[in-house]
């Protein structure tokens, strides 16, 4: 197991046991202690744990994840400039996905005039927009989220792959150019990665506060995303960045 990987497994078990002791990552990783200070040095320096005696425990989101109602107030013109932008990409007849998070929602209000649209969505808010318009509304099944609003899903509630979605747009809490895109919670990590994977084109709809950050989960390195939607706010040194990738960076108009 390389370095990056064994350090994501430490978080996803972190995620469901919150505390582990030293001797049972050796034994469930099966490294050396030595190997394994190492990777809980540096994952400490980043910010995503906490060493405690004996052991280690996921760190304090002081920082990191806000609600939804914050978040759908806090940089509101960037983000309806970022949803005018991707709602351009959307086309009559498509069927699309639209993530959980306070930019994807956005783009329900500026798609209600499509037509024979379908949306495939995790999004209690984005439900809400659409419930009244025309178009079809398919939320996948699972656990609610209420902090978020969203519902998490799995393949044993949900079938995937019966799904034709053209485009997805995702949202991301951390977006750098060499470790893709992450957020802050493994459950909606796990839903936006099977549908990067079932897209035909996989769009990322974040705001310019979210570059430059790799937080808690890694959902997908930047070959997986077709395009990322920001605004004009954005740092001039990533877009020079991301000219040596294979990924769009689409500045939103009017942001």
């Amino acid at each position: 197991m390389f370095p990056l990987e064994r350090q994501q497994k430490i978080i996803e078990l972190l995620m469901i046991k919150k505390v582990l002791k030293i001797s049972e990552l050796t034994l469930e990783l099966n490294v050396s202690v030595d190997t394994l200070r190492r990777d809980i040095n540096l994952l400490s320096k980043q910010g995503k744990i906490e060493k405690i005696y004996g052991g280690i425990k996921i760190a304090d989101m002081k920082f990191g994840e806000s609600a939804i109602q914050e978040r759908m107030v806090h940089r509101l013109s960037e983000k309806e400039a970022i949803a005018r932008t991707c709602s351009e990409l959307i086309n009559d007849g498509d069927c699309i996905y639209l993530d959980s998070g306070s930019t994807t929602y956005q783009i329900a209000k500026y798609i209600q005039n499509k037509r024979n649209l379908t949306v495939v969505t995790n999004s209690i808010p984005v439900i809400n927009e659409l419930m009244n318009s025309d178009i079809e509304l398919v939320i996948i099944g699972g656990k609610v989220r209420k902090k978020e609003q969203s519902v998490v899903t799995y393949e044993y509630l949900f079938n995937f792959h019966e799904l034709n979605i053209v485009k997805s747009f995702i949202c991301a809490s951390g977006i750098t150019v060499e470790k893709g895109i992450s957020d802050y919670n493994l459950e909606e990590a796990i839903t936006r990665k099977k549908m990067i994977e079932l897209s035909k084109s996989a769009f990322v709809a974040a705001d310019s506060t979210k570059f430059g950050k790799d937080v808690t989960i890694a959902i997908a390195p930047l070959d997986k995303i077709d395009g990322i939607i920001t605004d004009s706010n954005l740092n001039k040194s990533f877009e020079n960045q991301f000219k040596k990738t294979g990924t769009n960076l689409i500045i939103a108009k009017g942001s």
